[in-house]
């Protein structure tokens, strides 16, 4: 089972990077702006990492200037990057496909979608949370590969999701959306796999 899994990852990534081809010319996701609430959640887990006496304080002082100083989201994530596994990082620069080969996998917190990104779930299910993500295009593409498999991707309010099979499209999200609003068109190849997409609660009107 173990074996089957890793052929299924490799195979993922080598699909995607095959797609995107040498003509994207959109900013990396390490190369985007920080904003300053990126910088307050560098800075709680630096303070978190010297209370408990992983940074001394000349380190914690180090750290702090150059969080203050940093720019792009690259920049943020170098400082954590020996506090934290890559799952509790603060910032998630992580690119890669993702995949679910008889297993759950999920993707979440402060992380950039890709323009284009890989999603498979054979046997699983695949978490993609979007409710604090930072989108690369106002259109991101999923590429899903479902086998008996799921998708499932929670949204934050103004967010539309579209699936796109090779006879249809189906509008999944519910709620009203502005004409400008982003857009994540799920392209499927499935075989028995199922998309779904949970939404924040609707607001009650004023009377």
């Amino acid at each position: 089972m173990p074996r089957l899994q890793e052929v299924g990852e490799r195979l993922a990534e080598e699909w995607t990077s095959a797609r995107r081809g040498a003509q994207d010319d959109s900013p990396k996701p390490h190369e985007l702006r920080a904003s300053d609430a990126d910088r307050e959640r560098v800075v709680q887990v630096l303070q978190d990492a010297h209370a408990d006496g992983r940074l001394m304080l000349d380190e914690l002082e180090e750290r702090l200037t150059t969080v203050y100083a940093a720019r792009t989201l690259g920049e943020l994530a170098q400082v954590t990057a020996d506090l934290l596994p890559p799952e509790e990082q603060p910032i998630n620069l992580d690119g890669r496909p993702v995949s679910a080969i008889f297993k759950k996998e999920h993707r979440g917190g402060r992380w950039v979608v890709p323009a284009e990104l890989s999603v498979t779930a054979m046997f699983g299910t695949t978490k993609l949370d979007l409710r604090d993500a930072i989108l690369q295009n106002r259109r991101i593409i999923i590429n899903a590969t479902l086998v008996l498999g799921g998708l499932e991707i929670h949204v934050p309010e103004g967010l539309e999701v579209i699936r796109v099979t090779k006879d249809k499209t189906v509008r999944l999200t519910k709620q009203p959306s502005e004409p400008d609003s982003p857009v994540v068109e799920v392209r499927t190849s499935n075989f028995l796999g199922e998309v779904k997409v949970k939404e924040p609660p609707r607001r009650k009107r004023r009377r």
